[in-house]
């Protein structure tokens, strides 16, 4: 049995869910969210809750019995509060800065690099070394912040690069004389 997907998701007030046939669309004040549901699950509305059940006691839907729960959750969540990511940036001379609809990151390389933010999310640079990431998709929000992070990732030695905010890097000794 499925602890996560045995609980059922609850609607708040001013988000609104279709549900026809294998097709989920969730709208909220961010914004509106679809998704095609598996085979192997049955989502019902029931009042002001959600309620995902396997259709049958095959190993494929009762693993995704608890992921499509959890995904219409964060589709719930993601259009009426949204989701946010951060980034801290360690390292002289590293900085991140806005320039238009890019986020330009100066990381040590020859060259700066211009990353296009895509449609749907936000990025705010509150100071040089701190990057926002806010939207309503939670996947979009993280597949951002990985790309990001992929640039510079933070080295064990010193933990200069980017990681997410309260990310705990192992450090390792230094060589030793």
């Amino acid at each position: 049995m499925s602890r996560i997907g045995k609980n059922p998701v609850n609607i708040p007030s001013g988000v609104t869910c279709q549900i026809q046939g294998r097709d989920i669309t969730v709208k909220g004040k961010n914004g509106e969210l679809a998704a095609v549901i598996s085979r192997e699950v049955e989502v019902t509305h029931e009042g002001e809750q959600i309620i995902v059940k396997p259709l049958n006691d095959s190993k494929e839907a009762r693993q995704l019995w608890g992921t499509w729960q959890k995904r219409i959750e964060n589709m719930v969540v993601g259009v009426h509060e949204g989701f946010t990511k951060e980034l801290e940036i360690k390292g002289v001379g590293y900085r991140a800065s806005m320039a238009g609809s890019s986020l330009k990151l100066q990381l040590g390389y020859s060259h700066d690099i211009l990353f296009p933010i895509p449609e749907g999310i936000k990025v705010n640079c509150t100071t040089p070394t701190e990057v926002v990431i806010s939207g309503y998709d939670a996947q979009k929000v993280g597949q951002v912040a990985a790309e990001i992070r992929a640039f510079r990732k933070p080295e064990p030695y010193k933990g200069k690069g980017v990681k997410y905010k309260g990310e705990y890097i192992v450090r390792k000794e230094g060589k030793k004389k």
